[in-house]
């Protein structure tokens, strides 16, 4: 169940930073004077300072499409698509995710060569979005029409702006994902980007998933917390921190990115 993770990450304790893509066309907050260029230029900014920095993967996400949707369209895919082969990185892996669409993802991820990716698809959860539901099994057979065995899919359990519908306790839920769900690893988050888990979120997971998947924190990593997380967890995903003035939506800080990176191997 390890393999593309490890094939990907030989590695322990890899750090896959965010590169959050500034809003898409379409949405609320699109600057269409800077249009599809300037997505492109700010994120081959972020993108070089992160590869820079040492980070061993970074990971695309359309961040700044607040209010999020459930359903991707063809123009989201397609930009995203398209920001993403403009600027990924050639030295390191990467990986693509579509808040909160995992078929989009997937889709994102199969089209740019994307290692992996990212997103929310077990489950049934009340959410600022409205009722949630997923469905795993549509979403790996998926892969499989795709051709796109290779990619690795990482499966968010506690996800952002949503709280589970039903009474399991995290140690079943982890545990049930991956004897179910075939996730090629687990992520905990913390209730909204940049916020963090409970450590002891993490450390409940991990008992429950032991060696059969990689349990990875998703959200909240700092460079004053995350030596406790790397304790626990077999890596991190981080994005705020990364940034200027720690806020989500600015552009990467390279004096923080530094600072995490040095945190996390020490």
């Amino acid at each position: 169940m390890n393999e593309r993770f490890h094939r990907i990450f030989p590695e322990d304790k890899p750090l896959i930073a965010m590169a959050h893509v500034p809003p898409l066309p379409g949405t609320p907050l699109y600057d269409a004077d800077a249009g599809i260029a300037g997505l492109i230029d700010s994120l081959k900014q972020d993108v070089e300072i992160l590869v820079d920095t040492g980070f061993d993967a970074v990971m695309f996400c359309n961040e700044g499409d607040r209010p999020y949707r459930f359903e991707a369209g063809y123009d989201g895919v397609a930009v995203m698509s398209r920001v993403i082969v403009e600027a990924a990185p050639r030295s390191i892996p990467f990986g693509a995710d579509f808040l909160w669409d995992a078929s989009a993802a997937l889709a994102i991820a199969a089209a740019t060569g994307a290692s992996f990716m990212r997103e929310v698809v077990t489950g049934f959860y009340e959410s600022d979005m409205g009722p949630w539901s997923t469905d795993a099994g549509a979403l790996l057979r998926e892969r499989r029409r795709l051709d796109a065995d290779a990619v690795a899919i990482f499966m968010n359990i506690t996800p952002e702006f949503a709280s589970p519908i039903g009474r399991r306790s995290l140690h079943d839920v982890a545990r049930s994902t991956v004897v179910s769900s075939i996730p090629d690893a687990i992520l905990i988050s913390g209730p909204m980007a940049g916020a963090e888990p409970d450590l002891a979120a993490l450390e409940e997971a991990k008992s429950a998933v032991g060696d059969d998947a990689p349990v990875l924190v998703n959200t909240g990593a700092k460079s004053t917390n995350i030596a406790s997380f790397l304790s626990v967890a077999d890596g991190a995903i981080v994005g705020s921190d990364l940034k200027v003035d720690g806020y989500t939506w600015n552009p990467v800080d390279p004096g923080r990115a530094k600072r995490f990176v040095e945190a996390a191997r020490g």
